[in-house]
Order: C-alpha cells, then sequence, then structure tokens
C-alpha cells in the first residue's frame, strides 16, 4: 500500500465570478480562499485524538465552526458571555492547533483583483474562482507529496452536488492534462507535469463537517486567507512561529512556486505601496 498525505479543503468566500464590475474597497476582505491542512495518514489518529481531548474539556459535541467561533454565534454564543472563559477557551483551541502535527496551505484569490485582470478579456466567461484555485492548492500539495514520497489523497468539504462535481472534473483534468494554466504565464512556477500528477493524486474523497480534520482545516484556512490582507494576524502569525505552514518547510526559492498562493493581489499591495 502506498503512503498517503491527506489534504483536507475547505473553502471560504464565493466561488462564482461577479456578475457587475468589482472596484477594489482598502477596507474590504472580499477573496475567495480554497485550502486547508496537509496530514500524514499515519498522523490522524493522534490528530483525532488531541481534538476528542479538547472537545471533551469544553463539553463540546458540535462541530468546531470557524466562523461561529470568531463572531461567537450560534453553538458558540456563549463566548460572548464571559470574556475570562473565553480567554481561556482561546488559548486551548490555539495550542490544540499548534500542536497538530499538520502543516496549512491555501490558495486566496482576491476577488477585485480577479475582476480587473480577467473582466475586459473575458467579461461572462471568467471561470468560477474554484477551479483555479483547486488546481493551485492541489497541484502544490502534490509538489510536497512528491517531496516527501507520498501519494496524496484529496479531501474536500461535501458542498453541495454541483460544487463537488466541478472539484471531480478539476481533478481528473489535473490527472489527465495537467493544470489549466497558460504555458507561458505559469512557466515561473514550475507546475508538475499531467504524467507527475497522476503518479502523484491517489484519489479524492468528501468529507463532511462532522470530521474532525475537516474541521481543522477551515480553523486554519481563515488566517492563510487573511493574511493576503492583514500578514501579521495574530493567528497567522502563531502559525508561522510554530512551523505549522507549509513554508516552513520549504526553502526560500521552493516558497513561491510551493507555498500558499495570493492570487490577483495586486490592487492590494498597490493600496499598501501607497500608489
Amino acid at each position: 500500500m502506498p503512503r498517503i498525505l491527506n489534504f483536507y479543503m475547505d473553502d471560504s468566500g464565493t466561488r462564482a465570478p461577479n456578475r457587475e464590475p468589482l472596484p477594489y474597497n482598502k477596507n474590504a476582505r472580499e477573496f475567495f480562499a480554497l485550502g486547508g491542512v496537509l496530514i500524514d495518514e499515519d498522523a490522524e489518529a493522534a490528530a483525532r485524538k488531541l481534538y476528542d481531548e479538547f472537545c471533551a474539556r469544553w463539553s463540546i459535541s458540535y462541530p468546531l465552526h470557524s466562523v461561529e467561533i470568531r463572531h461567537r454565534q450560534e453553538r458558540f454564543s456563549w463566548l460572548a458571555l464571559d470574556r475570562f472563559e473565553r480567554d481561556k477557551f482561546m488559548s486551548d483551541l490555539s495550542r490544540t492547533l499548534l500542536s497538530l502535527d499538520i502543516l496549512g496551505l491555501a490558495c486566496v484569490i482576491d476577488r477585485p483583483g480577479y475582476d480587473a485582470r480577467y473582466r475586459e478579456q473575458y467579461g461572462y466567461r471568467q471561470w468560477h474562482l474554484c477551479q483555479t484555485a483547486f488546481a493551485i492548492a492541489v497541484e502544490r500539495a502534490a509538489k510536497y507529496a512528491r517531496k516527501i514520497d507520498r501519494k496524496l489523497r484529496v479531501l474536500p468539504e461535501r458542498t453541495s452536488k454541483v460544487d463537488d462535481d466541478r472539484l471531480v472534473r478539476y481533478y481528473d483534468d489535473l490527472r489527465t492534462s495537467g493544470p489549466p494554466f497558460a504555458k507561458d504565464s505559469s512557466a515561473q512556477y514550475s507546475p508538475l507535469t499531467a504524467n507527475e500528477l497522476s503518479e502523484t493524486l491517489h484519489e479524492i474523497r468528501f468529507k463532511t463537517k462532522s470530521s474532525p480534520i475537516a474541521q481543522i482545516a477551515d480553523l486554519y484556512l481563515w488566517p492563510i486567507a487573511i493574511a493576503g490582507y492583514a500578514p501579521r494576524n495574530r493567528p497567522y502569525v502563531a502559525l508561522q512561529s510554530s512551523g505549522r505552514l507549509i513554508e516552513s518547510r520549504l526553502t526560500p526559492s521552493q516558497i513561491d512556486v510551493a507555498g500558499s498562493k495570493y492570487s490577483c493581489f495586486e490592487l492590494v499591495r498597490r493600496h499598501r505601496r501607497g500608489c
């Protein structure tokens, strides 16, 4: 049996392209992100044990949902009642997430930047943003799997039949045709070939939010996505400092071609420079 690296994937934001032009707003963080965590199949039992112990400490029998935790809403509305208890919970959650033997990886697309880059050329024929994000994130995960001599299993969170079927199609296309980008513009990223992807990609299998590792992918994805706008956000810095991002396993020259990808962020960078 091959040794397997699992890539648990979640998404954040809207994957459909904008129907109307989307101007850049410096006060908004409008993005689509797809990614999560890489974990060796052999390390999953230990990760689930730490997850179970955390949930037991807090008498939690429901999913650790990032949006609910951040906004202290719905099943996590109790976090708004007592600041001391909230701080204790967040510290424990952070310690648990940082102690797991996993790596965060994602592709994040700035929506205004995507619109500015492609609207004039493609109009309503722009790709769904998940096509770009899935191809980039999975190809980079496959690079890391090859680096550590593993096959890659892709485990997206189940959403709708239409969107799940799209991901299966993108996955099959990667195995048969390679990344879908123009060869001249993508050459700088040293993409894997169709043959390399075919021999590395093991299978695609969907998970539900009841999966502990899928929940952890959700919790990792948000700080990675927000780092495109606020690279010093506290959760991201904690992941970075603890070596829980894929960049910690890459040389500086490999980060641009195998680390988390921030796509179409030209408008964000221009604003930072004051242009």
